[in-house]
Formats: structure tokens, sequence, C-alpha cells
């Protein structure tokens, strides 16, 4: 291990070699509730639900989704927001021996049928929200989705009469069609005994958990193999790297504001499972709405707040802020997106709690690197490998030779949390990875003489909008089916708030009408997803192209940079 440039610089207390135990998923559920089951592990909109009544949720609706013919090989999709239905759902799937297929509410419908046909998801899990249901009952007449379980929010809330009449009058409840066998109410999936068929997995490193999508550069989204074994041991890591000296976190002790998406593997891994291996009391909010938070953080004395950017320029700058009573925290981590220095440092001196910033991919579950909570840092790094993994950086052009310290290279990444392959797509797993057997992040980066990592770039034409990756290849795509559209280019221009937003450059046909950004976001809002819609238009007469005549975004890059300076 000494050629690991990074373990001198790991803090007291922790090793890169320690122990990283491996379990099937739905164990981590089961373990939390024999070990505190009168805890609250759920607190949402005034419904407190213990690890006890959890686990026995799980276990009725896994017994109702087997009556529904899931087992082994069966695909089943999540396509829900932060309710209490989402958690329920997933330990129920893995119990019932299916496999977990995220969907996220922020993808255009066209998305959402590729990712149907190509998971094989047989039956997908729902509410009635208007936003929802309505998405999901046309997909299950034109796909291969045979089976919808709706649920609605309110009966996972503490006043479901009250929460039901609020959400009607504003028009939030969708009509579903009465007498269709295909749909199936939660209400009825979770009225069952409780006793189903187990499936005991051979061997965690093989059986895959969660097929968890992630768009790529070219084509559609792919389904990274997410093993159990490659989620549960990025909860080790994540348990390993508070347990430095001091200690940050205590079992049985913490409160998780959870308002990053649990679709998403950050808050899938980092909140709601390594949340509950802990025994923690996660405060589930539907989404990040700013005052909300900042209520639950003082009244409820939240601990533990995993982010993004975005969310923390939010806390930071509301006019509040200074006022409230936030010494409650004692764990914070930024993710999804390059933290900004100024907003981490004035986040520690608002709060008194470090804000940790961490590296990682979908494709790797998402552990990748982490800051040192005590000992050393080093401003603008995103940390240090996290133990049992090892990261090399590879020359660009050459991925065969790997670069010396102080070198910018791509990341390359090995370890137990990396996933097991891209679904279905053996060539693009082949191409993902290097000869020796690390994965290929896509990403551009410096690791110092101390193992200190510095992003720098990316290889991908891959934007990060408020922690989403967005992919400016799908938003081109989009546009060209405008009728006006001869050309476009997209690029991602600076935004003070989600760090990178769209910008569509465009050249109209011949003797069309111009067009304005709102016409165009008009245009798309049934073809992307709210994370991509373009929030800036220039029209032009060219595009810039190299010497073969292919688009050139360097260009439009150096345009825009000049242009911001001035």
């Amino acid at each position: 291990m000494s050629e690991y440039p990074w373990i001198k610089s790991y803090p007291d207390g922790l090793r890169w070699d320690v122990e990283l135990p491996v379990q099937p998923v739905q164990d981590i559920l089961d373990m939390a509730a024999a070990q505190w089951p009168d805890l609250i592990a759920v607190d949402f909109m005034g419904r407190r639900t213990s690890y006890r009544e959890l686990k026995s949720l799980a276990d009725r609706a896994a017994a109702g989704l087997q009556q529904l013919g899931v087992g082994p090989g069966v695909h089943v999709g999540l396509y829900l927001p932060n309710t209490p239905h989402y958690i329920v759902a997933f330990f129920a799937v893995l119990k019932a021996g299916g496999v977990v297929v995220n969907y996220s509410p922020l993808d255009a419908e066209k998305v959402l049928e590729h990712k149907v046909e190509d998971s094989r998801t047989d039956i997908m899990v729902t509410l009635d929200l208007q936003a929802m249901a309505p998405q999901m009952l046309r997909l299950l007449d034109k796909t291969r989705l045979r089976m919808l379980v709706v649920g609605n929010v309110a009966e996972t809330s503490g006043a479901p009469e009250v929460v039901a009449q609020q959400m009607n009058q504003a028009g939030q409840i969708a009509t579903l069609p009465e007498g269709d066998e295909r749909i199936v109410r939660y209400a009825d999936l979770i009225d069952k005994d409780g006793q189903f068929v187990t499936h005991p997995i051979a061997d965690p490193r093989d059986a895959i958990a969660v097929l968890q999508y992630t768009g790529g550069t070219t084509g559609q989204p792919k389904g990274a193999m997410l093993t159990h074994a490659n989620l549960s041991t990025a909860c080790s890591q994540i348990w390993a790297i508070t347990q430095g000296e001091p200690k940050v976190l205590a079992l049985a002790k913490e409160k998780v504001l959870v308002v990053l998406p649990l679709f998403h593997i950050y808050a899938l891994t980092a909140d709601m499972l390594f949340g509950l291996q802990i025994g923690a009391e996660l405060v589930l909010h539907l989404r990040f709405d700013l005052d909300a938070a900042l209520r639950d953080l003082v009244a409820k004395r939240i601990t533990c707040l995993p982010g993004v950017p975005t969310m923390f320029t939010a806390l930071i700058s509301h006019p509040d802020a200074a006022r409230l009573d936030l010494s409650s925290l004692r764990h914070c981590s930024s993710g999804g997106a390059p933290l900004p220095v100024e907003v981490q440092q004035r986040f520690q001196q608002l709060t008194g709690c470090p804000l940790n910033e961490g590296w990682g991919m979908t494709e790797t579950s998402p552990t990748g690197t982490f800051t040192p909570i005590f000992g050393r840092r080093k401003a603008g790094s995103c940390g240090l490998p996290v133990p049992g993994t090892v990261i090399k950086l590879v020359d660009v052009d050459d991925p065969s030779r790997e670069v010396p310290a102080g070198e910018r290279g791509e990341m390359c990444v090995k370890g137990p949390n990396v996933m097991k392959g891209y679904w279905n797509n053996p060539e693009a797993t082949a191409a993902s990875m290097t000869a020796d057997g690390f994965f290929r992040t896509g990403d551009v980066a410096i690791m110092d003489d101390d193992g200190f990592i510095f992003i720098v770039d990316r290889t991908k034409d891959m934007l990060l909008c408020g922690g989403y990756n967005v992919y400016p290849r799908n938003i081109e795509e989009a546009i060209y089916t405008h009728p006006s559209v001869a050309e476009v280019s997209v690029i991602g221009v600076p935004d003070a708030y989600r760090g990178q937003s769209p910008k569509a450059f465009v050249v109209l046909k011949a003797g069309a009408a111009t067009l304005t950004l709102d016409a165009l976001k008009t245009f798309l809002a049934d073809k992307l997803g709210k994370h991509e819609m373009v929030q800036e238009l220039a029209l032009r007469t060219e595009l810039p192209k190299t010497p073969v005549g292919k688009l050139s975004k360097k260009e439009l890059y150096a345009e825009e940079a000049a242009r911001r300076a001035r």
C-alpha cells in the first residue's frame, strides 16, 4: 500500500484497509429494526414511523408484490418523490426477490419509455399526483409495463383527511380509471399479513439490487448495475470515514434531513441506506423547499445534512440564516457538483459545522472521495480516495499511461463500490474500463503528492446543473425536432445558483421566423426534463465548425468566457 499517497493524509483512527462489511441490502432495514425497534425511522408530514413499523410495512408490501408476480428476475420501477412509499417499496422489492429500477420524475416521457423497455420493468410504483400518474397511465398502454401500484401522499401523512382535501382543492390529484385490473392501490398492496417467500442471495457481489440509470454523451441513458455488495460497501465506507478521531456520528443518535431526491444515487445511499443502517431518524421532505428546510433544521435539531452546492448556496443566502440556531448540525456533506470554496467557508462560519466535499458517480454507488472531517484539508479539493478504493490518473489520449502526481489525467477508479457494469450493454461496459479493470470516470483531475484530488475538467460532454448530469447532445436532438431549426450547439454557461445552465446557439432555416427563448421552452416542455431545459438562447447565422465540417464548441466556450469577462 506504500504506493498510495493518500494513506499518509488519512486522519488519525482511520485506515484505508479497514474492513468493509457487505450484506444483502434488505438486511439493512431488518437489522436496524431488530436493534432499535422503537426508535423513529421516518418523520414525514406529521407522521412518525418506528423501525418496527417500517419493517412491517416493507414485509407486507413484499407479500403483496409477490402476489403480483414479483420474484427473482422481475424488475420493479419506482417513480416516486420523497415519501414513505419510496422507502417501503424499495425494501419490499428486494425482500420479494426483485430488482429496483429508479425513475426520475424529472425525466421526459420519451426517456421514461426507453428506461421501461431497456430495463424490462414489469411493475411500476407511483403516486396519484397529477404530475406523475398521467405519464404512467400512458406508458401502461404503450410499453411493456403490465401493472401500476398507485399510492397517495395523504395516506402516509399525520393528517390524511386534511392533506387529501388540500391536495384535491389545489388540483394536484389525478383521476384514475375505474375497474382497470392493471392498477393496484398501495393501500391494498400492503393489506397483507407480511408472510412472503424469502430468496437467499448466494453472492452479494454478483446479485443486482438496483438498476440506476445514468445519462450518456451519446445515445440513450444506460442502467448501471449496482449489486448488493456495491451499495452495502458504500454504506460501510461512509461509516468508516466518520469514525476517525474524534468520531462524528453515533449509532441511534442522528437526525438526517432528507431533501435530496431518493431516486438519485446520492440520497439513496447517503441518506436512506446509510441513515437506516446507523439507526438515524430520517426527516423526509417531498422536495427541497428552502423555508421548510430551515424550519426543520432548527425545530427538529437536525444533525446530518447531505446536499448539493446549490442547496448550501441557498441556505447561506437566506435573509434569516444568521439569526437561526443551527448548532445541532454535526455532519454536512456536499456532492453532485464542485463546491465553491466561498460557499464552503461561509457555511462553516454560519453553522460552526464543517461542510465536507466528496466526489462520486452513479457507477461508484456513489462513494469515491471524501474530505477529512478533522485534520488535513485542502481548499478546492474533493478530498482523498475512500477506504478500499484506488484512484489513478491516466493520460487522456493514452489511457495505458499513468500520469505522475501534479499532472492532469483522467480519473480511473477501482473498488468494491464500483458497479458490475451497464445493464444489457456489454459494449458500453467494455468502453468504460481500462485494460487493468479500472472504471474510467471521464473526469480530468490532478492528484498532488499528498493524495488530494482536484477536479479540473471533464472529458465527457456533460454539464452539472444543480447536481444533475445534463447531456448537451440530448438537448440538441430535442431542439433539432423544431421545424425552424437548421443547426444547434448547446454548451454549459456559469449559473450562480445551479452551477451550470444549458445555452443553445441556433441557426434558423432559410425563411423561418424568429425564435424566442420562451417559444423554444414551450416547444421542448414534453421533450426534456426540467433539469435539462435551455436557459439561454442565441440566434446565429452560422456556427463554428472544425476543418472536417463538424460543429465545434470550443469557440463558443471561448466567446462566452470573453463576453462574461467583459
